[in-house]
């Protein structure tokens, strides 16, 4: 979806408000493709900083399924959106003389959001999604996950599979148990 910020960046408006639908159906990364189950809308407040410098500001939530990392299980998180960053208008090349009131080139948060004079609002949303994306989801705190052997889930039930690993550095000893086994 993109935001038509024309009247601020013609400086016929100072900034604008929108409440808009977010209408994501899944969040795809280099690392999964993610369904999104639940949009709230996006509060989103576009406003100009200073010449060739827009301020945006939003907040809203994303309710995306990842899977647990310990059973594979679907997980249902919530992501709060709450972000102001700083986009750059103007393109301008860089020249050799810089002045001291120049930005730096990593001082801006989403040069690629802005397309024209529209602002992409599927992509900040990417973006900041996977700002605040969770290290780690466990389907709940206690989860046993899936059995190494057999691959069963482990809340649903034990499997019956031998699953004690033994450090190789012992296995000497073990030999000496297993001899007095068989006495």
């Amino acid at each position: 979806m993109d935001l038509n910020v024309t009247e601020v960046l013609l400086g016929e408006s100072e900034s604008i408000h929108k409440i808009i639908p977010l209408e994501l159906d899944e969040l795809k990364y280099t690392f999964g493709t993610f369904p999104v189950t639940e949009n709230s809308p996006l509060d989103l407040t576009v406003s100009k900083e200073k010449p060739g410098v827009l301020k945006v500001k939003g907040k809203g939530t994303i309710t995306v399924t990842i899977p647990c990392a310990r059973c594979l299980a679907d997980v249902s998180v919530p992501l709060d959106l709450d972000f102001e960053e700083r986009v750059r208008t103007d393109r301008q090349e860089e020249s050799a003389d810089i002045t001291d009131d120049a930005e730096p080139e990593d001082a801006f948060d989403e040069d690629y959001v802005l397309e024209g004079y529209h602002l992409n609002v599927d992509e900040l949303v990417y973006g900041e999604a996977l700002l605040i994306w969770p290290a780690r989801v466990l389907c709940k705190e206690d989860c046993k996950g899936l059995c190494p052997v057999c691959g069963q889930n482990l809340n649903q039930g034990e499997c019956g599979c031998d699953r004690t690993q033994l450090d190789p550095r012992m296995a000497k000893v073990l030999d000496i148990f297993s001899q007095f086994k068989e006495v």
